[in-house]
């Protein structure tokens, strides 16, 4: 399979950055996207709403349908997920992007900012996934993909930011648990992560400002990876905690120039890679 179209994606996060991008990606094959994100009303630091994701998916060439879901309730899940099998007839991919960030180290973390980064990033993860599941086990090629990065204990990566590591590795730690539980239903479990930081608004505000985003790569790269995972066959591609470098040499494509904001700035690595 080496298309998206007709396959309905529920994709949090889904209003701007990666999540976007990959939603994108798919609305050029003729796919339906559940935009599955807080945002309504446009922010002064955050560009996009899930209403104008949704015009953007459209003019690509799919169907989406903008839901207003903070995935961190459970009720507002469930109705999110049974609108958009109302809508679309069921649910063949989740893509688990929506993601909280505060990099600090432990005296430097309010609480506040630990329950939140653990709320979106593991709670809310393992309960889209639980509530998608029945839809999951219905489809034809189902497909789980945590935006997050290969599990590596180095300490170096709890050092200056524990909190946020945890939080990020309980995402991973839910590909590894989930691959083979569901294995039995045929739906592949994977996670994804960038070898390079991502022109993100995340990028912008946080980590770095504009010169950051300058060594950094557009989020398309992501989401050319991603459509590679989506495409690939459930029962035989899972498990896997792919680097989108990897999987786009995988898919044949060798020039990754493109996809940088400024081929002439040395790219940023990014964490955990």
């Amino acid at each position: 399979m080496s298309t998206l179209n007709g396959k309905t994606l529920f994709i949090t996060g889904a209003s701007r950055g990666i999540g976007k991008a990959i939603a994108l990606r798919a609305a050029r094959d003729g796919a339906n996207i559940v935009i599955a994100a807080k945002t309504t009303e446009p922010h002064p630091k955050l560009a996009g709403t899930i209403y104008t994701a949704a015009e953007e998916i459209e003019a690509a060439g799919g169907k989406a349908l903008p839901v207003k879901v903070d995935i961190r309730f459970e009720e507002e899940v469930r109705a999110a997920t049974e609108q958009a099998a109302a809508t679309f007839g069921g649910i063949d991919i989740l893509v688990n992007n929506a993601s909280a960030i505060f990099l600090a180290k432990t005296p430097d973390t309010p609480m506040k900012r630990f329950d939140l980064m653990h709320q979106v990033n593991v709670r809310g993860t393992f309960l889209c996934s639980q509530v998608c599941l029945p839809y999951l086990q219905q489809a034809d090629n189902p497909h789980i993909l945590n935006l997050s990065p290969p599990l590596n204990m180095d300490p170096k990566w709890f050092k200056k930011h524990g909190a946020y590591t945890m939080a990020k590795y309980g995402m991973s730690m839910c590909v590894l648990g989930m691959a083979t539980e569901f294995e039995s239903d045929g739906i592949a479990v994977n996670a994804l992560w960038p070898r390079t930081t991502i022109a993100t608004a995340a990028v912008r505000n946080l980590l770095g400002g504009e010169a950051m985003i300058q060594s950094s790569r557009t989020p398309a790269i992501v989401a050319d990876a991603a459509h590679w995972i989506l495409t690939q066959p459930s029962a035989s591609c899972t498990g896997h905690f792919f680097l989108d470098e990897e999987v786009l040499e995988k898919a044949g494509i060798t020039d990754l120039t493109p996809y940088a904001v400024d081929p002439s700035v040395p790219l940023m690595r990014d964490l955990f890679v």
